[in-house]
C-alpha cells in the first residue's frame, strides 16, 4: 500500500506543477497583453564598453534570430523567459535608428528596433545586466540589441 500511495502523491505533485506552469504562462501573456497600451520608453546605456538598447529602468533589449521583422516567433515558455516590449513607443526618442511596431498572435503591439521585434531576458535581475547576450535558447540566438551609430 506504501508504494500505491506513493505514485499517487507523486502524480498529484507532477499535475499541480503542470497546472502551475500553464497558469504562470497564462498569465504572462495576459500581462503582456495589458501592457500593450503603454507608452513604452527607451534608452541607450554602455553595458560591458557597448552602447546598447535598453528600456526605461536600464534592462537590456534583445532581439531573437529567428525572428522578422513583421513577426516574432517567440510564445509561450520562451515569451515568459523572454517577455516582449510590448505597447507604443514614446514620442522622440532621440536615438538613431528605425523603430515599427508589429502586431503579436494574441494581439499585443511589439517594438521593433531596425527589423528587430525587441525583448527583455528575466535572467537580467538589475539594470546594466546582458546575461542574455549569445545565448542560444528557446529555439534560436538573442542578442543584445545594439544601438546603431
Amino acid at each position: 500500500m506504501p508504494l500505491l500511495a506513493g505514485r499517487w502523491v507523486t502524480g498529484v505533485l507532477a499535475f499541480l506543477a503542470a497546472l502551475s506552469l500553464a497558469t504562470s504562462l497564462s498569465n504572462a501573456d495576459a500581462a503582456s497583453a495589458r501592457t500593450g497600451a503603454a507608452n513604452v520608453a527607451l534608452k541607450v546605456a554602455d553595458i560591458h564598453g557597448v552602447p546598447v538598447l535598453t528600456d526605461a529602468r536600464g534592462d537590456t533589449l534583445y532581439w531573437f534570430a529567428p525572428d522578422s521583422p513583421t513577426a516574432s516567433h517567440c510564445y509561450g515558455t520562451c515569451a515568459a523567459y523572454w517577455p516582449p516590449v510590448v505597447g507604443t513607443l514614446a514620442p522622440s526618442t532621440g536615438i538613431v535608428g528605425s523603430f515599427a511596431t508589429l502586431k503579436r498572435s494574441d494581439g499585443a503591439t511589439q517594438v521593433t528596433y531596425n527589423g528587430h521585434p525587441l525583448y527583455t531576458y528575466v535572467g537580467d535581475t538589475a539594470p546594466g545586466l546582458a546575461n542574455g547576450n549569445r545565448i542560444d535558447l528557446n529555439g534560436g540566438w538573442w542578442y543584445e540589441m545594439k544601438v546603431t551609430a
